[in-house]
């Protein structure tokens, strides 16, 4: 059965850092790529950037561009989201979701998703 488990979220002032992980078991890391994905007070899911099986990563929201970056780390059966300069827009419940194979944008390519850990960025 695949799991995920999405950690570290918090609260964080404007401009601050923070590092999300999402811990994953009952499958081969190796073989499945990781996309976060995130839901903001009153809209829709959106992805943010998979990380690709070799470790590439692809970005769908253009705002995170240059201020959030995913790595995995195979042997750890992890993958992470570090995420800087953060403001109030970042606002939202992150997810991590899974899928066999090569990275997908939309959310029904995904059977795979953790509960989701709450980032809040306010003064």
């Amino acid at each position: 059965q695949l799991q995920l488990v999405e950690s570290g979220g918090a609260l964080v002032q404007p401009g601050g850092s923070l590092r999300l992980s999402c811990a994953t078991s009952g499958f081969t890391l190796d073989d499945y790529a990781i996309t976060w994905f995130r839901q903001a007070p009153g809209k829709d899911r959106e992805g943010v950037l998979c990380i690709a099986v070799g470790g590439s990563t692809i970005t769908y929201a253009t705002s995170v561009e240059g201020r959030l970056t995913g790595v995995r780390d195979n042997a750890k059966k992890a993958a992470y989201l570090q995420m800087s300069s953060l403001s109030s827009e970042d606002t939202a419940v992150y997810y991590c979701a899974a899928r066999r194979g090569s990275c997908a944008r939309g959310e029904s390519w995904y059977s795979a998703w953790g509960q989701g850990t709450q980032v809040t960025v306010s003064s």
